[in-house]
C-alpha cells in the first residue's frame, strides 16, 4: 500500500516521504498511531506543492547567501585591541569580536559560530579568515589585528 507520511517514522521514512508499506502495517500501526495517510492523488499533488514551495524559499536563501558572499570577499575586517609592548595580546581575539566589528564596519550580521579564525589570535598583525553564509557557501576574509593607538 501507498502512504505518505505525516511525521516523521524512526527507521521508516521522513516527513512527506512517499512508500510501499504492507497493508497490515499502515492499517494497524501507522494509520491509528496518525503517522501516515493513504497517497491518493491529492496528497500527492499537495506534497509536490509544499517541496515546490520548500525548493524556492532554500534557492532564494542560498542566493541571498551569495550575494553576501560576493559583498564580503576578501574585504579586511580592522580590529583594535589592547597589547604589549612586542604586540602580544592581553588576551586573544574571540569570535564574537571579530562579528561585532564585521557588522560594524560593513553592516553584515554574522553569527559568531559561523566565523572560523583558526588558531587564537594572541598578537598583531593580519589573518586569514572564514565566513560560513549558507550550507556550502563560504568567504574569504582578512582580520587586521593592531593596537589601540594612544
Amino acid at each position: 500500500m501507498k502512504v505518505v507520511l505525516l511525521k516523521d517514522v524512526k527507521n521508516i521514512g521522513k516527513r512527506d516521504e512517499i512508500l510501499n508499506v504492507s497493508d497490515g502495517y499502515a492499517r494497524n500501526f501507522l494509520f491509528p498511531q496518525k503517522l501516515a495517510a493513504e497517497a491518493t492523488p491529492g496528497t500527492l499533488k499537495e506534497i509536490e506543492r509544499k517541496r515546490a514551495a520548500q525548493d524556492a524559499r532554500e534557492a532564494e536563501r542560498r542566493a541571498e547567501a551569495e550575494a553576501k558572499a560576493a559583498l564580503l570577499k576578501n574585504k579586511v575586517v580592522n580590529l583594535e585591541v589592547k597589547c604589549g609592548e612586542k604586540g602580544r595580546l592581553y588576551g586573544s581575539v574571540t569570535t564574537a569580536e571579530v562579528a561585532e566589528a564585521l557588522e560594524k564596519q560593513h553592516g553584515i550580521q554574522v553569527d559568531k559560530r559561523k566565523l572560523d579564525i583558526g588558531d587564537p589570535i594572541r598578537e598583531i598583525g593580519m589573518r586569514d579568515i572564514t565566513v560560513w553564509l549558507y550550507s556550502g557557501v563560504t568567504t574569504p576574509m582578512k582580520l587586521s589585528v593592531e593596537p589601540i593607538k594612544k
